[in-house]
């Protein structure tokens, strides 16, 4: 689903790419990156009938939609949450990606999670946190998975990283979250070893064949 992207790590069934040039946006509309980037994400939209018919020839038993990195683009814009409402399949799933690498301080921690509550009121789907790249960061997986389902440590590892305002900000931040019921236990995951796959493929089946969060 992103239009951007120059090179992919697998071969997609469906590439959205075959749909709208960006290259082509930019100069026949004299735009730049980021315009260029909404106009093709809006025109994706407009062609999701094209699509599903593209995905309908494939048929596959699961469907995974890869958005792109710029979460506003999808997210945040009409057209996104117009292409997942109208996307043709009986359940769906919202699986948010934390960046193992981005998430090592507290504060950043509470950040992310506040991004992936607000996509996830944003599409309106049930979501999975999944943490990526965990084997970047061996040393510290347990105490990132602690935060995520221990509220008390980690607004004790906000208390030591930060203070003052930043503190103040963050620990409203966190509490909140918690108050909504927005934040959920981070599967760890590591692409590069496959650790934890089997763990996300029960999470989703919970979630796909039960309609309901995952809950340890």
């Amino acid at each position: 689903m992103d239009p951007g992207v120059e090179s992919l790590p697998y071969t997609p069934d469906v590439d959205v790419r075959d749909y709208v040039d960006i290259v082509a946006l930019m100069k026949h509309y004299d735009l730049g990156p980021n315009g260029s980037m909404i106009m093709a994400s809006d025109l994706i939209a407009s062609k999701i009938d094209q699509i599903e018919n593209e995905v309908s020839k494939v048929n596959p038993d699961y469907l995974i939609i890869d958005t792109p990195g710029q979460m506003e683009l999808f997210a945040y814009r009409a057209s996104g949450p117009f292409f997942i409402q109208n996307i043709n399949a009986d359940d769906k799933v919202n699986v948010f990606l934390y960046d193992a690498t981005m998430i090592t301080s507290p504060s950043n921690f509470v950040s992310v999670s506040l991004l992936a509550a607000s996509i996830k009121l944003r599409l309106g789907l049930p979501t999975i946190n999944v943490m990526t790249k965990i084997d970047l960061i061996p040393d510290k997986i347990d105490q990132v998975i602690k935060w995520s389902s221990d509220p008390t440590s980690l607004e004790e590892s906000v208390g030591k990283d930060s203070n003052g305002e930043t503190y103040s900000l963050t620990t409203d931040i966190l509490r909140s979250l918690n108050l909504g019921e927005l934040t959920e236990k981070l599967i760890p995951i590591s692409n590069a070893t496959d650790e934890g796959m089997v763990n996300l493929e029960i999470a989703l089946s919970r979630v796909i064949n039960l309609g309901e969060e995952v809950e340890d």
